[in-house]
């Protein structure tokens, strides 16, 4: 049986404020990772936050008598999932540790392109015209942003590219994932892929594990907080009111992340990075009303 889910103007309201807290929460995670990772291995930081939030939705999966482990665990979905987990949460990671915030926050705002352009080619949803033209657009706007044939082209930029298209693979498997599948187990599991990330990357890196500071922790551990707190706020947003009515509210994200970027890291904006900016918001919000209006 499919929960009612209201939508009166109020639940729209509460849904949206939800939304929008969920955004500032996961941008102070991610600045949050940012400043543990310079004091700390990539790797160590990626297993410690990922062993912290699984810790918290393993205990709100007992508290709530929901088992972890159940055979849907295992289905293909979930497989497909658990991959492109590991793929988008690593080179996330590595995107806002080694390049500025700013930057691999609006990047990570081209996901919901993707994701509309890999459902119409895996799960046949009609696609017209027009939203496949704001798809190519939204794409130029990241091109515009990493410049790749300019004089200050890094290829770290392309660690954002990568993490993006981890976390809409991640998306569209998660569509296709048992509904029987609880918040806090794919929570759960999802903080898990963190940790396995972590510790695959520390073969490539090869650092030592380094001792935590009393700052240091408070880093991770804020991290750890945002991101459950973060995803809790998400799943309350997309419960309480229409998809499409409080959907467009995590384009948020981008000020956020943008905003702590340059008061906490000094980074500063150029003109590329506005223009981008603007084309991939503008494509993603044409696309969801397109959606609505079809």
């Amino acid at each position: 049986m499919t929960p009612h889910i209201q939508t009166d103007p109020r639940s729209n309201l509460i849904g949206s404020t939800w939304m929008i807290a969920a955004m500032a929460l996961f941008a102070l995670e991610d600045a949050l990772l940012k400043g543990a990772s310079a004091s700390l291995p990539i790797w160590q930081v990626l297993v410690l936050f990922g062993t912290g939030g699984a810790i918290v939705f393993a205990v709100v999966a007992l508290l709530r008598g929901t088992r972890l482990f159940q055979p849907d665990v295992l289905s293909r979905p979930m497989k497909v999932r658990v991959l492109f987990e590991i793929l988008g949460r690593l080179f996330y990671v590595l995107a806002i540790a080694l390049t500025p915030l700013s930057s691999a926050t609006v990047i990570l705002q081209a996901t919901p392109l993707v994701v509309v352009a890999g459902a119409a080619l895996f799960f046949g949803e009609t696609v017209g015209w027009r939203r496949w033209s704001a798809i190519v657009v939204g794409l130029i706007g990241v091109v515009i942003i990493i410049q790749p044939t300019g004089a200050s082209f890094s290829a770290l930029s392309i660690l954002a590219v990568l993490g993006m298209l981890g976390f809409a693979g991640r998306d569209l498997a998660s569509r296709a994932a048992p509904a029987s599948l609880s918040t806090e187990v794919l929570g759960f599991y999802g903080f898990l892929c963190i940790v396995i990330a972590g510790v695959t990357y520390r073969f490539w890196e090869g650092a030592p594990i380094a001792s935590v500071d009393p700052q240091t922790s408070l880093h991770v551990g804020g991290a750890v907080v945002m991101g459950t707190a973060a995803y809790a706020s998400l799943m309350k947003a997309m419960r309480m009111g229409e998809v499409s009515a409080v959907t467009p509210f995590r384009y948020s994200r981008l000020l956020f992340g943008v905003g702590l970027g340059v008061v906490m890291f000094g980074e500063r904006l150029d003109q590329t990075m506005w223009i981008g900016s603007a084309l991939i918001v503008a494509s993603g919000l044409y696309i969801l009303w397109r959606g609505r209006q079809a």
